[in-house]
C-alpha cells in the first residue's frame, strides 16, 4: 500500500528542542497509531485536519502547565480556552465536544456528561497525544467535535531498562501565599526479550491560584478544581511478543484527583466586572474528586489471513465527585434547607476488533473491517441522602464498520460506513422530591444510524496536497440532565424526544504545504446537526438544560511555519469559527451558540530557538479575540478578548535536563472566556497570573 497522506498541523510539524542522544531511538516516527485510526501503520484516518503533539512538544508545554486541557489549548486555536479547572464543560473542539481516550479506550461519560474527560491520567504517565479534528465516527459514540487520544509512556524498544524521574515545583510570580506546588514521578521500563514492561507512580499537589492583580482565583466549590488539590496515578503496561506477528499488552492505570477543601469561594460581581475569590475555609461535605481507573488488554496479529488484526478488550470506572451544595425545601414544601452531593458513576465494558488488509486482488486497495461493543452503565447519585439523581442508565452498542482506501496515480480516495445500533434501557423511577417525587416509567429505546465518511487526498507536487472529505460523528445528548430534571406526571422515557441521537457532520476542504523549510496548512469546515444538543440556561431552575435545536457552525484553521535557520523557527496559526441554532424550533437557526458550546476566534504565534547544543527556548503568544453572541430575544452577550504571553526554556545539565517555564510572562489580568460567556456571580474566575515552573527530570 503507498504511502498515506499525512494530513496534520503544520504547527505542530516539527520542534526545535533538542534531543539527548539517549533519548533520540525512543522517539516514533510521526505517525497517527492504529488505536486512533482503526488502521495499521496510518498517518491519517480520515482526510481531515490531525494534530500529533510528540514527547518534546509535549515536554515543552508541560514546562509551563501540568493542565492538559490547557497545553491543548496552547498548540490548538480550535480548541476553545481552557478553564483551568477539574470541569472541562465549554472546551470545545470546532463547536462541538471531542472524545477523549487512553490508548483508545473511551473516557467520556455521555450519558450523563460530568465534563471531567480531560483530567483522568497524570501527564507523567504520557507519550504523546493525537487530535482528529471535526465530527467522526472512527471510535463510536461521542465524537461529534472529534477524537483526543492520550498515548501512554512504553517501553524500550531494543533490550535494556530505564529508569527516569523528574521532580518539579511551581509558583505565582511574585510569590503569594501557599501560591506554590510540587510534584513528582518515577517509571521504570524493561525490555528483556520477548517480555517488556514499563510502570510507575506519581503525585502532585497543587497550592493557590492567583490573577494578574495578586487576588486569590475563586474555587470552584461544586464543579472541582486543579488548585488546592492532590493527585497520585498508578500506571504498569506489560506487553509479551510471541513472535514477528503477534504481540499481546496488558495496561493498567488508577487516577486520583482530590481537592484539599482548605479554601471556599467569595462570589464576584459579574455586572461590576469583579471577579470572585477565595478565602480560608472548609466545605460542608467532601471535596471533589475524580477516580479513574482503566484497563485494557490488546492483541495485535500483523499477518493474520494476510492482513493486520487489533484487538481490544477494556474495563473503564469512572467516578467524579462533586462539592456539596445547598437545596431548599429538598423534601418538600416547607423542610427547609439540605445539604447534599452527587458524584457520577460510570462503567464501561467493551472491545474494538479491527482487521485490514492491503493489496487486494493485486489492486492499491486497502479494507479494514471492524466491529464495535460497549456497556456503559451510568447513574448519579446523591451522597448524603442516598437517592439516586439520575437513576441507573444502561447504553448497549452494536457496530460493525468498514473502511476502504483505493490509490489512482497521485490520488487516495478513501470511504466507509458505520452502522451503529444502540439499546438505552432505563427501570422504572422516582425523580428527586425536589422535582414532586415525580413517577417516572421505564423504557428500553433504541436508535440506529449508519454514519458514512468519503474523501479524496491529492498529492498535487511532492510539497502540495488537496484534499475534501464528509464525515459523520454520533453521540447522545446528556441523557442523565434530561432525565433527572422530569417534573411533570405520567412520563415514559420512551416518548421523551431528547433521548434521540445527535449526529454531527464533518465537511472539510484543505490544503498541506511542505517544502522542508515551509509549513503550511488551511482547512475550511462546515458542520450541521437537524437534532442538536445545546445547553440553554434555565432562570426558574438556575442551572443548564439540554435544549434539542438544529444547529449550524462553519469555520477556518490555519497555520504557517518557517525554519528560519536550522536553530530557528517561527509560526503563527489561526482559528474562527461560526454557530448559530435554531432557537424557536422553527426550522431556521436565528441565534449565536453561546460560549458554553462554542470557542472565541483565536490565534497562536511561536519561536522556537536552540541556542546551543544545551539550551532552547520557546516564546509563545495567544490571542483569543473579542465577540458578541447574537439572540434572537435580545440577550446578548459581549466577550472582551485577552492575549497571554509565555515562555519556556530547556538546559541540559551534567546529569539530567533543567526544564524551566513562565505563564502568562506579563501577568495578564482577564476573566476567562468562560467565565465572560457563561458564568455568573459564583463563577466569575480569573485567569491563572504569572507562574514560575521548574522541574528536573533524568533517564538512566
Amino acid at each position: 500500500m503507498p504511502r498515506r497522506t499525512l494530513l496534520a498541523s503544520a504547527l505542530l510539524a516539527a520542534s526545535a528542542l533538542p534531543v539527548h542522544a539517549d533519548e533520540a531511538t525512543d522517539l516514533d516516527r510521526v505517525t497517527v497509531s492504529a488505536s486512533t485510526s482503526r488502521i495499521p501503520d496510518s498517518e491519517a484516518a480520515l482526510p481531515n485536519t490531525i494534530t500529533l503533539i510528540d514527547r518534546v512538544q509535549l515536554e515543552q508545554q508541560l514546562a509551563l502547565t501540568q493542565d492538559l486541557s490547557q497545553v491543548l489549548a496552547n498548540l490548538i486555536p480550535a480548541f476553545a480556552p481552557s478553564r483551568q479547572k477539574l470541569s472541562s464543560a465549554g472546551e470545545s473542539v470546532r463547536g462541538r465536544q471531542p472524545l477523549y481516550m487512553i490508548d483508545g479506550v473511551p473516557q467520556s461519560t455521555p450519558l450523563r456528561d460530568g465534563s471531567r474527560d480531560a483530567h483522568t491520567i497524570d501527564p507523567a504517565m504520557v507519550e504523546r497525544i493525537e487530535v482528529i479534528h471535526g465530527a467522526n465516527a472512527l471510535q463510536g459514540l461521542g465524537a461529534s467535535g472529534g477524537i483526543i487520544n492520550i498515548i501512554t509512556k512504553r517501553a524500550p524498544k531494543g533490550d535494556g531498562r530505564f529508569n527516569e524521574v523528574a521532580v518539579g515545583a511551581s509558583s505565582a510570580l511574585p510569590r503569594r501565599d501557599d501560591g506554590a506546588g510540587y510534584r513528582g514521578s518515577w517509571l521504570y521500563g524493561v525490555k528483556q526479550g520477548a517480555f517488556d514492561f514499563v510502570g510507575g507512580a506519581s503525585y502532585a499537589k497543587e497550592g493557590l491560584y492567583y490573577d494578574g492583580e495578586g487576588r486569590p482565583i475563586a474555587v470552584s466549590n461544586v464543579q472541582g478544581d486543579l488548585m488546592d488539590s492532590a493527585a497520585s496515578n498508578l500506571f504498569a503496561k506489560a506487553g509479551w511478543t510471541f513472535d514477528e506477528r503477534r504481540r499481546l499488552q496488558l495496561t493498567a492505570s488508577r487516577y486520583e484527583l482530590e481537592g484539599d477543601g482548605d479554601y471556599t469561594a467569595v462570589f464576584g460581581d459579574k455586572d461590576a466586572g469583579l471577579p470572585a475569590t477565595s478565602i480560608e475555609g472548609r466545605p460542608s461535605l467532601a471535596p471533589p474528586r475524580n477516580l479513574s481507573t482503566t484497563l485494557s488488554l490488546d492483541y495485535t496479529d500483523k499477518a493474520l489471513a494476510g492482513g493486520f488484526l487489533q484487538a481490544q478488550l477494556y474495563w473503564a470506572d469512572f467516578e467524579g465527585r462533586y462539592g456539596s451544595s445547598r437545596w431548599t425545601d429538598f423534601w418538600g414544601p416547607g423542610t427547609g434547607v439540605w445539604d447534599d452531593q452527587s458524584q457520577n458513576v460510570s462503567e464501561k465494558l467493551g472491545g474494538k476488533f479491527t482487521w485490514s488488509r492491503g493489496d487486494i486482488a493485486g489492486l492499491p486497495l486497502r479494507l479494514t473491517l471492524g466491529l464495535d461493543v460497549q456497556r456503559d452503565e451510568t447513574y448519579q447519585e446523591l451522597l448524603v441522602s442516598g437517592l439516586n439523581w439520575v437513576p441507573v442508565t444502561t447504553y448497549t452498542s452494536y457496530s460493525p464498520l468498514l473502511q476502504a482506501e483505493y490509490r489512482v496515480g497521485p490520488v487516495l480516495l478513501t470511504g466507509g460506513l458505520r452502522y451503529e445500533r444502540g439499546e438505552l434501557e432505563v427501570d422504572d423511577y422516582t425523580t428527586l422530591p425536589t422535582y414532586g417525587s415525580r413517577s417516572v416509567e421505564g423504557g428500553k429505546p433504541t436508535t440506529e444510524e449508519t454514519l458514512p465518511n468519503f474523501g479524496a487526498v491529492w498529492d498535487v507536487t511532492g510539497s502540495l496536497k488537496l484534499y475534501a472529505s464528509y464525515s459523520e460523528g454520533y453521540t447522545v445528548a446528556d441523557i442523565g440532565r434530561v432525565l433527572r430534571a422530569i417534573n411533570r406526571p405520567g412520563q415514559r422515557v420512551d416518548n421523551l424526544v431528547d433521548l434521540q441521537p445527535v449526529v454531527a457532520d464533518n465537511r472539510e476542504i484543505g490544503l498541506d504545504y511542505d517544502d522542508g523549510r515551509w509549513n503550511a496548512h488551511l482547512a475550511a469546515y462546515w458542520s450541521d446537526s437537524d437534532l442538536g444538543s445545546v445547553l440553554v440556561y434555565d432562570p426558574a431552575t438556575d442551572s443548564y438544560n439540554v435544549s434539542r435545536q438544529k444547529t449550524e457552525i462553519d469555520g477556518i484553521e490555519a497555520n504557517v511555519a518557517l525554519r528560519v535557520t536550522e536553530a530557528a523557527r517561527i509560526g503563527v496559526a489561526y482559528a474562527q469559527t461560526d454557530g448559530r441554532y435554531d432557537t424557536n424550533a422553527d426550522g431556521r437557526v436565528d441565534s449565536d451558540l453561546q460560549g458554553n458550546n462554542i470557542s472565541p476566534d483565536r490565534a497562536i504565534a511561536f519561536w522556537e530557538q536552540r541556542w546551543s547544543d544545551a539550551v532552547s527556548t520557546r516564546l509563545q503568544a495567544s490571542r483569543a479575540f473579542g465577540r458578541t453572541f447574537r439572540s434572537r430575544t435580545g440577550g446578548d452577550v459581549r466577550f472582551d478578548g485577552y492575549t497571554t504571553v509565555d515562555l519556556q526554556a530547556s538546559v541540559a545539565l551534567p546529569v539530567g535536563r533543567l526544564n524551566l517555564g513562565i505563564e502568562n510572562l506579563l501577568d495578564e489580568q482577564y476573566i476567562t472566556y468562560y467565565s465572560q460567556t457563561v458564568g455568573a456571580d459564583d463563577d466569575y474566575f480569573s485567569g491563572r497570573g504569572r507562574v514560575l515552573s521548574a522541574s528536573w527530570s533524568h533517564r538512566f
